[in-house]
């Protein structure tokens, strides 16, 4: 088939989109699997590239599309450049065979067979067309509707290359519908897989995909049964004219359904048994005429929501925590790497020395087209093992004291290996040795992962012993302040932080450009400026010191760490030039609130009491500061994978280095030398890479697990404007500032309101200069909780909604006492 410019539709499958375009192969799919389908024919690419070769417009294309013509210089290329007599010849004959009778003629493109790119609208249709003239006109139009501004700004988003675009054309006996419409086979509105929905209107479907009326809607189970009915308006009626082309009518406004309960049975049937015929959603264009259906097209969904998902108690309890470090959704080579064999290595390890075992990763992080598409909280499944849990905490508890986990000689060696991995340069090594550089790596992290194993219950049971001494007391509420405040890692990169903003503060030259320029910009000007050298030394040496830190999460290895992506640090620093608002020492008053009990004026009791809550903040700062350790095989891990995608850039793999993250680690370990492929391989990669990259535009709107599903089922008071889990007491009135992501946090002000999606480590400085902190996701142990109670602020965890319900500017008191944000 590959050299034929015209052929019928049956001639056609699935997989047959680079010859007859995504909807031709389609069509002839359904027409071969016996769905009713029009009759018709393909102009294949085929003819499109013989036009292109024989009437010169090829070599032309190629110097308009080098210049950036202007799209409308390039149709009239098109429109104006004669069309092969064989061309011509194959069409007419093909035309002739369906009887000359009026058709439909669609186009057809050759990218439509990428996941998250339907093309839907971007090429044009002609309904209704007479004559052979009229006919082959209509292919001519179809292949220049391949350059309007719409198809190409589309293909650019796409990532399409504009040189390797093709198109078929689709020619269909015309459907002369009483009513018409389009259905998926999944609500493309929720997600539930169990629904049909169906979208109908009088006439032609071209007002229903258009938009041009409000259809009538229903919503129907996999059997046909209706759930849900709402009237349309038929605004337009679009029919086809007695002498070609279309007429527009105005409808009568009427509620008469314009298809019966019985068609829409009928239709949500034949969807289902195409869904099944294809093995995934799809997205169905129908007409009815005369009583009989058709389907004029098929497609997959794209940008469906994943099944809605029904959380059990526990799972509900671990999603704000997850959700915290899958705010960003992670790429195929953060999943197949830095998370599988480092972040997922600890977390099966420390659970497993309790005896307890988590689903493997393609439950937490299931995938579709090689792109995570959500994430299911996972259940924690007890062993027989756990049985032996309690011996095996209370013997490491004893063995290791988390005060005094620096000294113990596995953390010296961990440094080593880091400082060992980073002394290597990933470009002068191989392809395999940059793989094993990444290895190294993965390696190096178990060493973090083995202390945490150890001296994990040196953070469980001086907490359980903690809050078992408050409730006897009955002094519980103050458990989180009394385990904040432990001098850490990240409270001494912050006190650093502030010294850099004094330094700013006490320099006019620094005040000025701080004050008035970006961090992009700031970052040159400083880099530039002579007069600058004092307080580039001190930054350079803060990078040095803490550039390891991660900038959006520490699951993600794609991401920046701070000395990756410095005007990250600036942006913080800019923020924290205004005075610093004032604070409550939260802990020393939880302290001197539980020394006041009367039980504890007995010396013994009351030097118990105290080695208990040092006990609890030790463990707690070694949960920070083992994390803040941890990441310092980030930068050297990012080294080597940035350097495979250069290599792969260079090759014409990619398009960018950064690019490398659409690939998994397993793919590209098993390149002998990913910068000398095969042909067959390096184009096999790239419309991989172009897949996965347009499936995760698809997605970009869609959360990997919607917050506001977590908090559905509480009601907000009156007068309330947001509430959840009250995190750090006090209370605090000041202007909202809604901080998105780390590249928003030089937004941020002295004595506002800080409102945010998630937090990390890397956000806390901005808690030096917040007069409070709300915060959609997390809980009281989060590390913005902690934070905000050493310094003082009061927080309020897990609203859900704040940044959607609150706006920039808005005043508001933040109560961190009750969980609860008011209007000042």
């Amino acid at each position: 088939m590959n050299g034929t410019t015209v052929g019928n539709l049956r001639d056609f499958g699935a997989h047959d989109v680079a010859l007859a375009g995504g909807k031709g192969a389609n069509l002839g799919e359904l027409v071969r699997a016996g769905f009713p389908v029009p009759p018709g024919f393909v102009v294949t690419t085929t003819a499109y590239l013989a036009m292109l070769e024989e009437s010169g417009v090829g070599g032309e294309l190629g110097r308009l599309l080098e210049a950036g013509a202007p799209p409308a210089e390039i149709r009239t290329l098109f429109t104006e450049a004669k069309m092969p007599d064989r061309v011509r010849k194959d069409i007419a004959a093909a035309y002739a065979s369906m009887g000359r009778s009026p058709v439909a003629v669609r186009s057809s493109a050759t990218a439509e067979d990428l996941p998250g790119a339907t093309f839907a609208g971007q090429q044009d249709t002609y309904l209704n067309v007479h004559g052979e003239t009229a006919v082959v006109q209509a292919v001519a139009d179809c292949w220049a509707s391949l350059w309007t501004d719409r198809a190409i700004s589309y293909r650019r988003r796409q990532g399409v290359d504009p040189a390797g675009a093709a198109m078929a054309v689709v020619v269909q006996e015309m459907v002369r519908a009483d009513a018409a419409g389009v259905m998926f086979t999944a609500n493309p509105v929720t997600g539930e897989g169990n629904e049909v929905l169906i979208d109908a209107s009088p006439g032609l479907g071209e007002a229903v995909v258009a938009g041009e009326v409000i259809p009538e809607r229903y919503v129907l189970d996999r059997a046909g049964g209706i759930r849900a009915f709402s009237r349309g308006w038929h605004e337009v009626v679009i029919r086809a004219g007695a002498e070609g082309g279309t007429e527009r009518s105005v409808g009568t406004g009427d509620s008469v359904p314009g298809i019966g309960s019985g068609q829409a049975a009928e239709l949500a049937r034949l969807a289902v048994s195409v869904q099944d015929h294809f093995g995934r959603p799809q997205d169905i264009e129908w007409a009815i005429a005369g009583n009989r259906v058709f389907l004029v097209q098929s497609r997959p969904i794209t940008a469906l929501p994943p099944q809605p998902l029904r959380l059990n108690p526990i799972q509900r309890l671990l999603a704000p925590f997850l959700l915290e470090m899958f705010q960003v959704r992670p790429y195929p080579l953060d999943v197949s790497g830095w998370m599988q064999r480092g972040i997922l290595v600890m977390l099966h390890g420390i659970a497993g020395s309790v005896g307890v075992s988590f689903p493997p990763l393609e439950k937490l992080l299931p995938e579709e087209d090689g792109v995570v598409v959500r994430l299911i909280p996972p259940v924690p499944r007890p062993t027989l093992r756990t049985l032996l849990a309690p011996l095996s905490l209370v013997r490491r508890a004893r063995r290791y004291d988390p005060a005094r986990w620096t000294l113990d000689s596995r953390f010296q060696t961990f440094l080593d290996n880091v400082s060992r991995l980073a002394a290597h340069d990933p470009r002068a090594l191989s392809w395999q040795g940059v793989i094993a550089l990444a290895n190294e790596a993965f390696t190096t992290m178990r060493g973090i992962t083995e202390l945490r194993i150890s001296y994990f219950p040196g953070i469980l049971l001086p907490q359980l012993e903690l809050r078992l001494m408050l409730l006897t007391l009955g002094k519980l509420k103050l458990a989180p302040a009394l385990i904040a405040g432990a001098e850490t890692r990240t409270s001494q990169a912050n006190k650093a932080l502030e010294n850099l903003a004094g330094q700013v503060r006490s320099s006019p030259a620094l005040n000025r450009i701080f004050s008035t320029l970006p961090p992009d910009e700031l970052l040159a000007a400083l880099e530039q400026g002579g007069e600058f050298a004092g307080f580039r030394s001190s930054f350079e040496g803060f990078l040095a010191e803490y550039g390891h830190r991660e900038t959006v999460s520490v699951v993600l290895s794609s991401a920046p760490t701070w000395s990756g992506a410095p005007e990250v640090v600036l942006g913080l620093i800019t923020s924290m030039m205004g005075g610093r608002p004032p604070v409550r020492d939260q802990t020393g008053e939880a302290l001197a609130d539980l020394m006041r009990h009367p039980a504890l004026r007995v010396p013994v009791l009351r030097r118990h009491a105290l080695s208990v809550v040092q006990a609890a903040k030790a463990g707690m700062a070694f949960r920070e500061d083992s994390h803040f350790h941890a990441t310092k095989v980030l930068p050297p891990l990012r080294r080597a994978l940035l350097e495979l995608g250069r290599r792969l850039a260079v090759a014409g793999v990619l398009a960018d280095p950064g690019d490398v993250n659409h690939l998994r680690f397993e793919e590209l370990a098993a390149m002998p030398d990913g910068g000398a492929l095969p042909a067959d391989d390096r184009e096999r990669y790239r419309r991989l890479v172009l897949a996965r990259a347009a499936k995760r535009r698809e997605l970009e709107g869609i959360p990997l697990l919607d917050p506001v599903s977590l908090f559905a089922g509480s009601r907000r008071p009156r007068g309330v404007l947001a509430s959840g889990t009250p995190a750090s007491r006090g209370q605090a009135t000041g202007a909202v500032r809604i901080i998105r992501s780390p590249d928003e946090f030089g937004l941020l002000r002295s004595g506002e309101i800080l409102v945010c999606p998630y937090t990390n480590p890397s956000w806390t400085p901005l808690f030096q200069r917040a007069a409070a902190v709300v915060v959609d996701l997390g809980g009281v142990g989060s590390h913005a909780a902690i934070v905000a109670r050493e310094y003082g602020i009061p927080a309020v965890m897990g609203t859900g909604n704040g940044t959607s319900t609150l706006a920039d500017g808005q005043a508001v008191t933040v109560d961190g006492s009750t969980g609860r944000v008011t209007a000042a």
